[in-house]
């Protein structure tokens, strides 16, 4: 069976239903089903490996987008999130591509960016000298000394450039940028022993003093991309999609929500899997202000019926190391996705997010975003005035026609119907409620 004849009629399964289809398209294992319904992880001592003075776990839920193909690779994405109304919209909005059009992915370049600081440099010329006249020395000493292990992997530093940056007083910092090759890591740690190992040779080699050596999260020398087409797209629908795209690129307050939209689908497998979400979103908001001002990270345009976005940023993540290998839920995320290298994830990511982005353009410019997202959170809703498992499917209904009726609903909606419930009063007057 292929694998996309399993997403067929995927949410309306029950939660065993659903292990039994993952098991069979082997995107889980018994011992996996296992470890979900016994809760996912208990040993406290694992969190205490993770961080200081903890306490115990914040449970977050943990689904599966389906329908995805990225790069004719059929994929489960398992995201972990709270927010209601994601998974279904970028499983919806992936089957639409699916029979409509295609989704790429691709990565350009390979290194992350370390930075060695001199806040106020003395003689800018001299450095540079320096730099020009050992670099090849000091890589090769950095790469022996602090990289060797990522070397004998295919890694480590690759190049070592020097920027002036104006102070605005007349003088001016100098900073270095080491070029580093991580692999399959995302590569904060050893890009910090390496720049910090730096310093020395810097101020041996120039009489400079270094002030601080640290990361950046702006790699703007590995950009992930991805791209979704899509064919005989009415041209009413496809034109408001490009109208709604340049708003986003145009207008920084717009391309804030925007680039929220498409972080809704990116984060929550790097939370799943393990990764520094707080790093691709500060890497990704720095990428977006590149022309000088804030804009959109995605683009979409619409021509003879055919439309094309795409998706460029800075999506640094790791398959190798930290939480990604230690978290069991992480590892079991990671084997889920069934990827080969650091790249392929990030092109995953990429691609989620610029479907997720579609999703949220199309309803933004057809139906509105209330009414999907309202008719996803009556569940929500069901919950939060108490109603029990009698009463839930009942309240949810009639939940379903209000908001047919009036576009919109509330928590004083869900309360107010589910008393006429509890005390089998008439219900002609949901209509009217505010």
């Amino acid at each position: 069976m292929e694998i996309e004849e399993f997403f067929n009629g995927f949410s309306k399964l029950t939660r065993e239903q659903r292990f039994q289809r993952l098991l069979e398209m082997g995107a889980l294992n018994k011992s996996d089903i296992d470890y979900f319904k016994g809760g996912g992880v208990h040993d406290l001592s694992l969190a205490d490996h993770f961080i200081e003075n903890s306490i115990g776990y914040f449970q977050m839920p943990l689904g599966v987008a389906t329908n995805f193909r990225i790069n004719g690779v059929a994929r489960i994405i398992p995201m972990a999130v709270e927010e209601t109304s994601i998974i279904a919209a970028a499983s919806k909005t992936a089957r639409w591509v699916r029979q409509n059009g295609d989704i790429k992915a691709w990565t350009e370049g390979n290194c992350i960016i370390g930075q060695v600081q001199i806040s106020r440099v003395k003689d800018f010329d001299r450095l540079k000298e320096a730099l020009a006249r050992n670099k090849q020395d000091w890589i090769d000493e950095l790469n022996r000394e602090v990289a060797l292990s990522m070397v004998l992997r295919g890694g480590g530093v690759r190049d070592i450039t020097l920027r002036k940056v104006e102070r605005g007083d007349q003088t001016h910092m100098a900073v270095f940028h080491v070029l580093f090759n991580p692999c399959d890591a995302m590569g904060a740690n050893i890009i910090n022993q390496v720049c910090e190992y730096l310093k020395g040779p810097i101020e041996v080699s120039s009489g400079e003093s270094v002030t601080m050596s640290i990361l950046s999260n702006l790699v703007d020398t590995k950009l992930t991309i991805s791209e979704v087409t899509l064919n005989n797209i009415p041209a009413d629908m496809g034109e408001k999609i490009q109208e709604a795209s340049l708003f986003a690129e145009m207008d920084p307050y717009r391309a804030a929500t925007h680039n929220k939209g498409v972080l809704n689908g990116i984060d929550p497998i790097l939370i799943a899997t393990g990764n520094d979400w707080r790093a691709v979103e500060a890497g990704i908001h720095a990428f977006a202000c590149r022309a000088g001002h804030y804009s959109s990270i995605t683009k979409w345009r619409y021509q003879n019926k055919t439309l094309i976005g795409r998706f460029t940023a800075p999506l640094i993540v790791g398959t190798v190391g930290g939480v990604t290998s230690l978290h069991p839920t992480a590892k079991i995320c990671l084997a889920m996705l069934n990827v080969k290298d650091a790249s392929e994830l990030a092109q995953i990511c990429a691609a989620v997010g610029l479907v997720q982005n579609l999703g949220a353009l199309k309803a933004l410019t057809t139906v509105g975003i209330i009414e999907g997202h309202m008719k996803l959170h009556i569940k929500n809703l069901t919950l939060g005035v108490g109603a029990n498992e009698k009463e839930s499917k009942p309240l949810q209904k009639r939940l379903e026609q209000l908001l047919a009726v009036k576009k919109r609903i509330s928590h004083s909606d869900a309360w107010q119907i589910l008393q006429n419930i509890r005390h089998s009063e008439p219900i002609a007057q949901e209509t009217s409620l505010s």
